[in-house]
């Protein structure tokens, strides 16, 4: 029976053989689904402005710009990355076929083409993009910030809130719906707790991003039946969490080796407190800066301000302080 004209697919052919595209047009047109074609990458380009089809077929090899090039191009556009690519290519080296994966693909048929075969994974990749779309609709619409990872720790997916937060917190442009790589401190993360996790172990303790008034918590979870990663985000204002300050306390308490109550008398902001419990480990402004979620310059003006507080002019002076509690000089 032939769809509905509401039920109908658009499905994009890029290819520079004439003959190709008539065969795959008259194939899909006959199987109910509406055909656009393209004979080139920059062609294809040009209509995805105006047009975000349901599937895309692409001729791995053009002149010009490649099918590669052209599928990692769609892939950076934020209308279009959820859409299907599915390569066409004459090229079965592994090479060629991992480069296709890498850039976005997520199938491809092989020359000559078998029209029948084309028309039934065009239907089930349809289906499955659909239901993905569905999906994170859904994870949207319930404010979840959620990023998907492979089995090796490489980003796939992310939430419209976790995209948020990682431009928040890490300076990641939220502009690129399509996640290609983690900020380098959550990817060092991601990596040390998968290198270090053992079968039947707890989830590692999670990574902890802190801001002037708030914190980001991330937690890395594995679906032990399909290997499966997911980091699940959450943030904290300072206000409502109480246990910042002790948090803060007892770190101190843990550096010295004894109650930091002495420094009280000076005043420190907890910002500068923060900064000093770093700084007595060692730190460098740079380091600091990471850990804290902030910039070095900012760290430099926090220093300046512990600096005149604590009555010293040196790092040095001022990590004594903090280390072998000398208290304020007369």
């Amino acid at each position: 029976m032939m769809p509905t004209r509401f039920d109908r697919h658009v499905i994009l052919i890029v290819d520079d053989m004439p003959d190709n595209l008539a065969l795959l047009s008259d194939a899909l047109d006959e199987s109910g689904h509406i055909v656009l074609v393209a004979t080139d990458g920059m062609q294809a380009m040009e209509r995805l402005q105006r047009i975000t089809p349901d599937l895309i077929l692409l001729d791995a090899i053009m002149p010009g710009m490649d099918g590669f090039e052209t599928c990692r191009r769609i892939k950076l556009l934020k209308h279009l990355d959820h859409v299907p690519v599915v390569f066409m290519t004459g090229l079965t080296e592994t090479e060629h076929v991992v480069k296709g994966f890498q850039v976005g693909g997520i199938d491809y048929v092989t020359k000559p083409i078998r029209p029948q075969e084309i028309v039934a994974r065009i239907g089930a990749h349809i289906r499955t993009a659909r239901m993905m779309s569905q999906a994170r609709g859904v994870i949207d619409a319930a404010a979840n910030a959620v990023i998907v990872l492979n089995a090796n720790g490489m980003p796939l997916w992310q939430s419209a809130k976790a995209a948020h937060w990682l431009e928040k917190y890490f300076q990641v442009s939220s502009d690129q719906a399509c996640i290609t790589k983690l900020p380098p401190r959550m990817q060092a993360w991601v990596n040390e707790s998968l290198a270090t996790a053992h079968p039947g172990e707890h989830a590692p303790a999670p990574l902890i991003v802190v801001m002037e008034d708030s914190e980001l918590s991330i937690r890395l979870e594995k679906n032990a039946r399909t290997a499966e990663l997911t980091l699940l985000l959450d943030e904290k204002p300072h206000a409502q969490s109480d246990h910042s300050a002790h948090s803060a306390h007892s770190a101190a308490k843990k550096i010295t080796g004894t109650d930091a109550d002495p420094l009280r008398q000076y005043e420190l902001t907890p910002r500068e407190n923060d900064v000093m419990i770093w700084l007595a480990k060692g730190k460098t402004n740079r380091d600091i800066a990471d850990i804290l979620g902030m910039s070095p310059r900012t760290v430099n003006k926090h220093l300046e301000h512990i600096f005149i507080k604590l009555g010293v002019e040196t790092r040095s002076a001022a990590v004594g302080m903090a280390i072998h509690q000398v208290p304020l000089p007369s």
